[in-house]
C-alpha cells in the first residue's frame, strides 16, 4: 500500500495496463490512504473491498453499519449468475432472512459505474429500498448505471474489490438451482463466515 501511494498517475495506469484484470476504480481506491476496506472471509476464500465514502456516503455508512453489527456473519451468497453478478447479505444458509435497518436513498448518480469487481446495493423496484443486500459485478454491467438503466434509476455502486477477484470468479462458477422460491442459489452454500472492518492504513 505504501509503495502504491508513491506512484504517479501515469505509473498507476501503466501498472493497470500490465495487470489486465484490475479496473481503474480499484487502482484509484487502493491508492487512497483514506479508503475504508472490508474483508469478507467466505467459505470460498477472502474478498477485500475498498469503500468509496466520498462518492457514496449513505451506501458506505449503511454497509459499514451492517458489518459492525455482525449482520453478514453466517449469511450466504444466495443469488449467483455467472456472467452477471453474485449477490449476498440477505439470507442464512437455511434461506431465512434477518431483520434489516431502515432502507436508504439511492445513490446511483455518484459517478461510480457497475464495472467488473464493483460492489453495489441490491434493491427492489423501489429505487429507495436498499437495506443489507449487495452484489458484486462479475462483468461490466453498464445497463445497471443510472444513465443506461431502463427504469432511469440504476444501482448504486459504493466500492470495488481490490483483492480476491479469483474468489469472486470461483463463486460465480458454482452450480446453482432453485430453493425456497429463490432462483440461482448455489447448490453448495457459499457462506460469509465473517465480514471484517479493517483498520485504515
Amino acid at each position: 500500500m505504501q509503495a502504491t501511494l508513491k506512484l504517479s498517475a501515469k505509473q498507476l495506469l501503466r501498472r493497470l495496463s500490465l495487470a489486465g484484470g484490475i479496473s481503474v476504480m480499484s487502482v484509484v481506491l487502493a491508492a487512497s490512504a483514506q479508503a475504508q476496506t472490508v474483508k469478507l472471509s467466505t467459505s470460498a476464500g477472502d474478498i477485500r473491498i475498498a469503500l468509496d465514502a466520498e462518492k457514496a456516503p449513505k451506501s458506505t455508512a449503511n454497509f459499514v453499519a451492517y458489518v459492525k453489527a455482525g449482520h453478514y456473519n453466517g449469511l450466504i451468497f444466495h443469488r449467483v449468475i455467472e456472467n452477471f453478478m453474485i449477490q449476498g447479505g440477505g439470507f442464512t444458509k437455511d434461506m431465512k432472512q434477518l431483520p434489516t435497518r431502515t432502507p436508504i436513498p439511492l445513490e446511483s448518480r455518484n459517478g461510480l459505474q457497475n464495472v467488473r469487481g464493483s460492489i453495489a446495493m441490491a434493491r427492489t423496484n423501489d429505487p429507495n429500498s436498499a437495506t443489507s443486500q449487495f452484489f458484486i459485478n462479475t462483468v461490466d454491467n453498464a445497463f445497471l448505471d443510472a444513465e443506461n438503466a431502463r427504469d432511469g434509476q440504476g444501482y448504486a455502486v459504493f466500492g470495488q474489490v481490490i483483492e480476491g477477484m479469483d474468489v469472486v470468479d470461483k463463486i460465480r462458477a458454482q452450480p446453482v438451482g432453485d430453493r425456497n422460491g429463490q432462483q440461482n442459489v448455489p447448490l453448495t452454500p457459499i457462506i460469509i463466515n465473517k465480514a471484517i472492518l479493517e483498520p485504515k492504513k
